[in-house]
């Protein structure tokens, strides 16, 4: 046996600074997986450990509808929200200072989170949140026999769209309440999603300087 095979790894990399999710010309890029559908409790990337953390039970009946987790690498900051001002005309839109969101679509579903996977940017929903940039960038997985054909917006099942575009509507929503929390400005395709993966990934290096 090598002594390349019996090595060991003495450190796990951060999954939000660690990876590098070498987006390729193809829209291809690596992300990782925090919440799959099903979960009961909603996981979240613990930012100074790397670590998932049970941010809270699920508040009500939504689940979610696909694979959810990050773009490693990507910061919603001060270009992510100055282009929702551009595209919405709503003043002010600041990022969300967490990593571009990403929804994995698959035929199948890992049982848990914690995961990195490849994935192809097909388009994107463009979410504000209390006034702030909530993006979320749609994915196929890579080699998926049901999404894998999928190479833009228009090549998703318009249900699954729905599908999608209701649960971030309805997620944080107490039933009996009317008031809106988020508001779903657009939904886009694939040049504007790879727009959107290409100016987090520049707010990271303004805020981070890598």
């Amino acid at each position: 046996m090598s002594a390349a095979s019996t090595a060991v790894v003495d450190h796990v990399v951060h999954p939000w600074h660690g990876i590098d999710p070498d987006l390729d010309a193809d829209g291809n890029l690596t992300v990782f997986i925090e919440l799959v559908p099903g979960d009961n409790l909603k996981f979240e990337l613990d930012k100074p450990t790397g670590w998932l953390r049970i941010d809270r039970p699920q508040k009500f009946s939504s689940r979610p509808p696909a694979m959810y987790g990050l773009v490693p690498r990507t910061y919603c900051g001060a270009k992510v929200g100055a282009r929702c001002t551009e595209v919405t005309g709503k003043p002010g839109i600041k990022g969300d200072g967490d990593p571009m969101d990403v929804m994995l679509l698959s035929e199948f579903s890992p049982a848990y989170g914690g995961l990195i996977a490849r994935a192809r940017v097909v388009g994107g929903i463009r979410m504000i949140d209390g006034g702030e940039a909530d993006d979320k960038i749609l994915t196929v997985l890579d080699q998926d026999a049901l999404f894998g054909n999928a190479h833009d917006i228009g090549d998703l099942p318009k249900r699954t769209v729905e599908r999608l575009h209701h649960y971030l509507l309805t997620y944080k929503q107490p039933p009996a309440e009317e008031k809106k929390k988020v508001e779903i400005a657009e939904i886009y395709g694939r040049a504007e999603a790879l727009n959107m993966v290409r100016l987090s990934a520049q707010d990271y290096r303004d805020k981070y300087g890598v």
